[in-house]
């Protein structure tokens, strides 16, 4: 008999991902998927055809849930509003990773009692580690001023504890894949000398896979889910580096343009605990930067050369933190002397 698998937020990069592999072991999975209806869920979904029963809808609604939520074994719960719309719309952040988290957790309680249920949190609920930059489970939860985001999975974990499923808790590094991040204001928020350790979306991806199959080992506990220490580098060499890939030439950004702290990251000091269970590690950080290289096409590079120190100047007028320096600077300026 297949094991019935509800998959929320499949339409992400980590839960695409995690469609592609619960579908290449269909003949293992009844694989159903709760998504919001756009453009980009139903483009992404239609091919995979009769592989995979699709129902759309508004997870904030506490009956949008309720048929997908029936008759499951397993809820692995990745829809989320993520940064920076997340920050941008706290309110709407709310009502989606904790109103939508809570409305999926009644349903799966009074129509799959005895589902296992897999959430997908964040270490950024440990807040700003620029001081104590190797993360245990154990540590206190202390978002950074103005991380809505940070908030919503604090209190999203607290309605999964508090519930009668059995549960399991995942909070994922920083995770980087091709084309998941772009180039926003937000990436000036993280201090440069920031430590990193990141996951691929297939990592990511194989992890929450994994997990159907060692339920008992997981049920009640919160891990840290990282790459390892293959995976560790500083916010800045990564900088460095994506810049040369893209084709945006030498990373020549003043300092102040970056924020001095309250943002996210770290070590995870006990994310091994998780690999020993799973084994859902494959990646290392070069082999990360040699996909995100093999994903950018050499016409791409080349026409992007030319207009890099542009690019350059439009992003650092994006940056909040050169704005606030800026203005001070003014602001010193234009003090009247004294007599």
């Amino acid at each position: 008999m297949k094991t019935k698998i509800l998959l929320t937020g499949a339409s992400g990069n980590i839960g695409y991902e995690l469609l592609k592999q619960l579908i290449a072991q269909k003949e293992r999975f009844d694989i159903t998927v709760f998504d919001l209806k756009t453009s980009r869920s139903t483009q992404l979904f239609e091919p995979f055809g009769s592989d995979i029963r699709v129902i759309y809808g508004d997870i904030t609604l506490p009956e949008a849930t309720i048929e997908a939520a029936a008759q499951k074994d397993v809820i692995i719960h990745l829809a989320a509003l993520i940064p920076p719309a997340a920050d941008e719309k706290p309110e709407l952040a709310h009502r989606i990773n904790v109103g939508g988290t809570g409305n999926l957790i009644r349903n799966v309680e009074q129509y799959s009692p005895d589902a296992f249920f897999v959430y997908s949190s964040s270490v950024a609920v440990y807040g700003d580690r620029l001081d104590a930059i190797h993360i245990k489970v154990g540590d206190e939860l202390n978002p950074s001023k103005g991380d809505h985001y940070a908030v919503s999975k604090i209190q999203a974990e607290e309605q999964v504890r508090k519930s009668a499923l059995r549960w399991s808790i995942f909070r994922l590094s920083a995770i980087m894949g091709i084309g998941n991040h772009k180039l926003t204001g937000l990436m000036f928020e993280m201090p440069l000398n920031t430590p990193m350790e990141i996951t691929t979306p297939e990592d990511t991806a194989r992890a929450f896979l994994h997990s159907i199959d060692h339920q008992e080992s997981l049920t009640g506990m919160i891990f840290n889910l990282g790459g390892g220490e293959k995976c560790r580098i500083l916010y800045k060499d990564l900088l460095a580096r994506s810049f040369k890939i893209y084709g945006l030439g030498r990373f020549s950004f003043p300092a102040e343009a970056f924020a001095a702290g309250d943002f996210h990251c770290g070590y995870y000091a006990d994310g091994d605990q998780l690999e020993a269970i799973l084994h859902f590690r494959r990646d290392n950080i070069e082999t990360y930067f040699e996909k995100v290289s093999a994903g950018i096409s050499p016409m791409q590079v080349f026409f992007t050369r030319p207009f890099a120190c542009i690019a350059k100047q439009i992003l650092l007028t994006k940056s909040r933190p050169y704005k606030e320096h800026k203005n001070k600077i003014k602001g010193v300026k234009s003090l009247p002397s004294a007599a």
